[in-house]
């Protein structure tokens, strides 16, 4: 006989004396049939249809005593569900009917019934390990179409806590994604299901998995520092299978934020610079097919172009009435030197002087003439002017 798990007529007892009055003359229930699930025990009897029998009072043993339960004030109601209980776990109950009067009849023998143990989980679980930053965790569906959602469970290593991260809804869906891991970290986890009626299972086998590890630092970096306009930086390859690029980071002081400033597949680079002596820092790191990037150095690379020549110093200057003859001590990088000449509000220069001497001889008496003199090194860079000398051939 299918036992249908439905109550009609059931209230909550308000108006029954707690001592109950029994009436031996009353119908006795004699059978009642039980069908348990995990959380439900469902009831079944034969409904005692006498003038003198109202409804019907169920007991629960409760510790050493029986509590009311339930009462059913319609005689011809043969069904009761009691809910919310613990599963796998023995009930005891008893039945009365009861009068108009609210007498009771002798009480059933006691019926007893076991709920289910709750349901077990998914019989295959697995960790995917390896994966950039997360972990993937599939499992096979649940074969009660009762179950309606997954609860993952993640245990970082050591730890013995356990903690909700995600929950997929419909029993087919077999897959959930941790993401935003620590790198090169060992995680476990574990699922529940979850059926339509709130039933969470025991949690599945545990797995485990480890997120995947960051290329390995760059190492054996270098980097110029006398090369005019430019700054070349070169460093060991990357041993990775799964090598993507590198990414350059560049601060102008070593205490500041280092920015992106430029990627590259080589394994030197050369970074174009506008000014003279200017310092760069660096950090090179790898990275791979699937975004990670190696760990900065701890230290900058320190580099920088090649500074201009230090001004020329002039030692003399003289003339002989008709011309001016000047000389100069200048770096020992300069290959040439060019001379700025200035009188009467013009000005001139004279290019292409290759010793540390000049002689002006398009001078008139009278006239004065300021001069400064300019080093330039083998990459054609000049020095700033040298301090000027002013001078006035008198006349005769």
């Amino acid at each position: 006989m299918v036992l249908m798990l439905m109550i009609s007529g059931c209230e909550k007892t308000l108006d029954t004396p707690k001592e109950p009055v029994v009436d031996s003359t009353l119908p006795r229930i004699e059978t009642v049939r039980t069908l348990a699930d995990i959380t439900e025990i469902g009831f079944e009897w034969t409904p005692t249809y006498g003038d003198r029998v109202a409804g019907y009072y169920i007991y629960r043993l409760d510790g050493s005593k029986m509590k009311k339960i339930a009462t059913i004030n319609d005689k011809y109601t043969s069904h009761y569900v009691d809910t919310k209980l613990t599963p796998d776990t023995q009930y005891s109950y008893r039945f009365t009917t009861f009068s108009e009067e609210k007498r009771e009849s002798e009480p059933s023998q006691i019926v007893t019934a076991n709920t289910i143990g709750t349901i077990e989980s998914v019989s295959f679980v697995k960790a995917i390990t390896g994966l950039p930053n997360r972990v993937k965790i599939v499992w096979k569906p649940h074969a009660m179409e009762r179950v309606e959602s997954y609860i993952i469970e993640r245990n970082e290593f050591k730890s013995t806590k356990w903690e909700e991260v995600g929950k997929i809804d419909g029993r087919l869906n077999a897959e959930y994604i941790d993401a935003g891991l620590k790198d090169n970290y060992v995680y476990r986890y574990r699922v529940k299901v979850k059926t339509f009626d709130g039933i969470v299972s025991k949690p599945s086998e545990i797995v485990e998995a480890h997120t995947k590890p960051l290329p390995k630092p760059i190492t054996g970096i270098q980097v110029t520092n006398n090369l005019p306009k430019k700054i070349v930086l070169n460093w060991n390859p990357a041993s990775e299978s799964d090598f993507s690029h590198y990414k350059i980071y560049r601060s102008s002081n070593s205490t500041l934020f280092f920015s992106f400033h430029a990627k590259t597949k080589s394994t030197e680079f050369e970074d174009l610079v506008s000014d003279n002596g200017k310092t760069y820092y660096y950090k090179v790191v790898a990275v791979d097919v699937d975004g990670l990037e190696s760990k900065q150095q701890d230290n900058p690379i320190i580099g920088s172009t090649l500074a201009s020549l230090t001004p020329p110093i002039v030692q003399s200057v003289k003339h002989d009435g008709r011309s001016i003859y000047i000389t100069w001590s200048g770096h020992e990088n300069s290959v040439k030197y060019t001379v700025l000449r200035e009188s009467q509000n013009k000005k001139q220069s004279f290019t292409g002087i290759f010793e540390s001497n000049y002689n002006d001889q398009d001078t008139v008496p009278g006239i004065e003439y300021k001069y400064n003199i300019i080093a330039i090194d083998k990459y054609g860079i000049a020095s700033k002017p040298s301090d000027s000398v002013i001078i006035t051939i008198p006349r005769d």
